[in-house]
């Protein structure tokens, strides 16, 4: 029996690859304005900007470059609204994403990453650009408990496995 007060909880962080999911360049390159408009019409929300996400029930969308977003999701109703002023490049199959999940998934991505994971500077919501263990990958701070790596099919293997080796080191 353990008397209240003598249990040892202890939280870990965890790495999880997620199933395929449809997924999108989202590419402006004439009328920006104009191509805004009809995509908040479509979509419900307007386009994020730099370093942020938006997003409905069916769609999220991440905007890592002035003028590209990564659109994960149903493009469906957005195929339609962008006319000569942008594309949609299906990228899915060359992406893998993990969630990192649990108390310590911030201080993961230091291992190897270059940017600055705090909540102050990457809260929910956000979206980054970054490399980890030299491969470019995308961050999207889902929750204060999670966070989507969009990572290069190529390295997914390499980066999940360099992720397992740090957990250690961080306590979890």
């Amino acid at each position: 029996m353990i008397l209240p007060g003598n249990a040892t909880v202890t939280e870990t962080t965890s790495i999880t690859m997620l199933p395929a999911a449809p997924l999108h360049a989202l590419e402006i390159w004439g009328n920006p304005q104009a191509v805004a408009t009809r995509v908040h019409k479509a979509l419900g929300f307007a386009l994020p900007v730099m370093n942020r996400s938006a997003n409905n029930a069916a769609t999220t969308l991440l905007r890592f470059e002035p003028t590209v977003w990564l659109v994960e999701g149903d493009v469906s109703v957005l195929a339609d609204t962008l006319g000569d002023d942008a594309a949609l490049t299906a990228i899915g199959g060359g992406i893998v994403r993990f969630r990192l999940a649990g108390p310590h998934w911030r201080e993961l991505l230091l291992e190897g990453g270059v940017f600055d994971t705090s909540l102050a500077a990457f809260p929910v919501g956000a979206a980054a650009a970054t490399v980890i263990d030299h491969v470019g990958v995308r961050l999207w701070a889902q929750s204060e408990d999670a966070c989507v790596a969009y990572v290069p099919a190529s390295y997914a293997q390499g980066l999940h496995h360099f992720w397992d080796d740090a957990l250690p080191l961080l306590g979890t």
